[in-house]
């Protein structure tokens, strides 16, 4: 091996075991999400919570363990709930979302096809944690999603990349390091700043008419750095900081997709504005 190539290895190695640190270990097979709760095809949406809800999970998450709280939250609620894995590599089980970030989404076009069947939903509303929030994006601007979305909520979606709290600028000074990332773990590559997968989905505007926005982000993120490059523009975006909200609640860039019932009470008023109520601290024993 060249000795430029050996010397790769640790930045490849730091990258991913940065990224391995922001999701938890998995606790359950993700090929099979729960089949009563959340995921139950024989649901119905309500007259009060009309469409059903997708959840999509971060990169090295699934559609199990990212959503052991959320769901079962917005379950309690009375809506309908589906997950899914997305962004499968061969070989790597239980830790997704490493795919090309474009060919996810439409893993997620085909899955929200197939909610709305199911569930005779007209549209749906996409919550998405992370890449989860991002990947979204592409599927409602260029595979047609907008005419079947009615709202995105992002918890800390790395909408103008995953800096990692300036890791991902030490790239140039380990030449060949940004083409092994992206030949190896393609998603990674697609959400570092500047990657022309982003390029893309940001020129021309954050966002598409029709559908609502909404962005809940932390200052306390170690992965979409700064927490601001979180943020979309557009007519209809709501952008929040959760600290803005409660400024005790110390959640970071796992946190607050994972069991932050402040941000899920945020989650639940962007679904459901009509019966929208202020979120506090307090939202964290509702």
């Amino acid at each position: 091996m060249l000795p430029w190539k050996r010397a790769l290895r640790p930045l490849a190695a730091l990258l991913l075991t940065a990224a391995v640190a922001t999701v938890p270990a998995a606790t359950a097979a993700a090929d099979t999400a729960p089949s009563s709760g959340w995921n139950d095809w024989s649901c119905k949406p309500s007259a009060e919570h009309p469409r059903p809800v997708v959840l999509v999970h971060g990169t090295l998450g699934n559609s199990v363990d990212n959503w052991l709280s959320l769901a079962p939250y917005l379950e309690d609620r009375g809506y309908c709930v589906y997950s899914l894995d997305y962004g499968q590599l061969t070989g790597v089980p239980l830790f997704y979302g490493l795919g090309p970030v474009d060919k996810s989404a439409e893993q997620l076009s085909a899955y929200v096809d197939k909610v709305l069947a199911a569930t005779g939903a007209a549209k749906a509303d996409l919550v998405g944690h992370s890449q989860g929030g991002v990947m979204p994006r592409y599927y409602l601007k260029f595979l047609g999603g907008a005419a079947k979305v009615n709202a995105l909520v992002g918890l800390a979606p790395d909408n103008h990349g995953a800096s990692l709290s300036g890791l991902t600028n030490l790239l140039p000074y380990f030449p060949g390091a940004s083409d092994l990332i992206k030949a190896t773990t393609p998603g990674l590559a697609d959400q570092i700043p500047g990657s022309d997968f982003l390029t893309r989905l940001n020129t021309g505007g954050d966002t598409v008419p029709g559908v609502h926005y909404t962005v809940i982000a932390t200052k306390y993120d170690e992965v979409a750095t700064p927490w601001q490059s979180d943020y979309l523009s557009g007519s209809d975006v709501h952008n929040v900081l959760l600290q803005d909200l409660c400024p005790l609640d110390l959640s970071e860039h796992v946190a607050i997709g994972l069991f932050d019932r402040i941000a899920f009470h945020e989650v639940a008023d962007a679904l459901d504005p009509a019966h929208a109520t202020a979120t506090t601290c307090a939202s964290a024993f509702s």
